[in-house]
């Protein structure tokens, strides 16, 4: 994958050939790459969708039990899909050209009695929170 960094941490559990042939099924062959660590062991991996709906379940749990068996403490996978809980990359710049149009555009005089519900209403603070 050309999006991807040219050195990343592979679970030692995961074979060569696996990681090779698991990289076709991810969108963008963007395979799960170990992003942080912290010092109580627990450590976030990004991983993009997989393409095939019927390998899903089985690519999934192959590299969640590669990355538990290489973790410090054997803990279990928490997975999050950012997709469901974040706002899309459209709606974020929809938040900030509303933000600076509240910002920059309006005349405060004219705004103010409804400026902090306009501000809301951009749901810019939502997002950065």
């Amino acid at each position: 994958s050309p999006s991807l960094p040219e050195y990343f941490v592979v679970p030692s559990s995961l074979a060569d050939q696996d990681l090779k042939l698991y990289s076709y099924s991810f969108i963008g062959r963007r395979m799960p790459l170990w992003s942080w660590n912290h010092p109580n062991g627990s450590a976030l991996v990004r991983m993009a969708n997989i393409k095939d709906v019927l390998q899903q379940r089985r690519i999934d749990q192959r590299i969640c039990n590669a990355i538990t068996r290489s973790h410090p403490l054997r803990s279990d996978v928490y997975k999050s899909d950012l997709d469901k809980c974040l706002p899309s990359i459209q709606e974020i710049q929809a938040a900030h050209i509303k933000l600076k149009q509240l910002c920059v555009n309006e005349p405060f005089e004219e705004t103010e009695e409804k400026w902090l519900s306009s501000l809301e209403n951009t749901h810019w603070l939502e997002y950065i929170r």
